[in-house]
């Protein structure tokens, strides 16, 4: 059993950016919704899983907002012509057979996180569709990060990151990637870093010690002279910033992960393409369409 689950934002923004100018005949923005529908239908292509969901972020959990009142307040407004467009992907992701789901107050990230340990407890795979880092500390065996950035593949057009290619990636264990995290802090999520950390300082440290637990319980084990000053002034920082980028994995989720079948609704699914004109993607669900009717019948006589 493979479940797949999708950052919802991840893709709206990339298919946004990556595709400018296309509009319908009426002047509505499309280029982002065509982007999502191609992205999407690749991955239910090349992973091929038994049940998928689109995941949305819906709004800050407070826990992450009272450690740092100034998190992710540097993002700008999302563009006014991609709102109408999340609104259709939010409202007919649906019709490919993929449900589209979001918890209130609550990041998609730690909805994958919660959704991704149920499915591997009852013994599932899962592959999560992302470019988020902090979702890297959830890979193991069992669960894999479907990439098709052109550093990840190697042959096949995509590429399935498991604890292998994180730790080649990375430096370091997934388990250990919030550690290094901690350390360097997130400016696009507006979470300070320790000053004269970087990336390859942390993943040293990381590599060095074991933890962050380890070098603040103990930080006589740091040799560096200033990176222990550095590790010992920023202590509160970074007990801070471990929690911020820890991830949920017990929410209570909107619909059972055994529940996120997938259904395509082929009809529903061309009307609402060829309103937005998308005239090469209604022939090839119309053909997809007649070869599943055909199969049905096939196996009714």
């Amino acid at each position: 059993m493979r479940l797949l689950l999708v950052d919802g934002h991840y893709y709206l923004y990339r298919s946004f950016f990556a595709i400018r100018g296309l509009k319908n005949s009426r002047g509505e923005p499309t280029n982002a919704i065509y982007g999502f529908i191609k992205a999407l239908r690749k991955m239910l292509a090349d992973v091929k899983p038994d049940k998928a969901a689109v995941i949305w972020d819906a709004g800050l959990p407070a826990r992450r907002v009272e450690l740092q009142p100034a998190y992710k307040q540097n993002r700008s407004s999302m563009p006014d012509d991609l709102r109408p467009q999340e609104d259709w992907l939010q409202k007919n992701i649906c019709l490919l057979g993929t449900q589209s789901v979001e918890l209130p107050n609550t990041e998609a990230d730690d909805l994958i996180a919660s959704y991704a340990y149920a499915a591997r407890k009852d013994g599932a795979d899962v592959v999560i569709a992302t470019n988020d880092k902090d979702i890297l500390q959830l890979v193991d065996a069992n669960i894999h990060i479907y990439s098709t950035n052109k550093t990840d593949i190697k042959e096949g057009g995509f590429a399935l990151l498991g604890p292998a290619e994180v730790a080649e990636k990375w430096g370091v264990p997934a388990a250990r990637i919030a550690d290094v995290l901690a350390l360097t802090g997130d400016s696009s999520d507006n979470i300070p870093g320790v000053p004269g950390i970087g990336g390859k300082t942390a993943v040293h440290l990381v590599t060095a010690y074991g933890s962050i637990q380890a070098m603040l319980e103990n930080p006589s084990l740091i040799e560096n002279p200033r990176l222990r000053e550095k590790i010992t002034a920023n202590r509160e920082v970074i007990i801070a910033n471990r929690e911020m980028v820890r991830l949920d994995e017990d929410l209570p989720t909107p619909v059972s992960w055994e529940s996120l079948e997938i259904s395509p609704r082929h009809q529903e699914l061309i009307a609402a393409l060829r309103g937005c004109e998308f005239k090469t993607l209604v022939s090839e669900i119309e053909a997809e369409s007649a070869k599943a009717t055909s199969v049905l019948q096939g196996e009714l006589f």
